[in-house]
């Protein structure tokens, strides 16, 4: 039986999440003749990269302290606040591909779901070491 369906479901999203960026991408070289390994063109193109790579830049940050939380404090909340780190994150990509200068509150959500991830795993961590 698994004892983290929350934290796996959620780690699957964010597969799938990273899976759709670089899906965008693709599409984005494709309608805009963007040969690999060019990384740069049309400007929709290079907002489709950077929302990969910014995703993909903070997926490596928040899978650990996702875990770390789940594993020493609670699957419970882990499941919450990854769910609202994805959802986020979701928000982000649309936000930056319509209009890059919109993207801020949900870049904002993101982080704080993920520093009360890594914060909330450290005390969880600490608290079980010291007790």
């Amino acid at each position: 039986m698994n004892a983290y369906p929350g934290p796996s479901l959620v780690t699957l999203a964010t597969a799938l999440l990273l899976f759709g960026c670089a899906a965008y991408v693709g599409r984005c070289r494709i309608r805009f003749a963007i040969q690999a390994p060019a990384t740069s063109g049309h400007p929709q193109f290079e907002i489709a990269y950077r929302i990969q790579m910014n995703t993909l830049e903070n997926t490596v940050a928040f899978l650990p302290v996702l875990w770390v939380f789940a594993v020493n404090l609670s699957s419970l909340w882990a499941s919450v606040l990854g769910t609202l780190w994805v959802l986020a994150r979701v928000c982000y990509a649309v936000a930056y591909a319509r209009d890059p200068k919109k993207r801020g509150s949900a870049f904002l959500v993101s982080m704080l779901a993920f520093a009360a991830l890594g914060l909330g795993g450290a005390w969880g961590v600490l608290r079980g070491w010291l007790g």
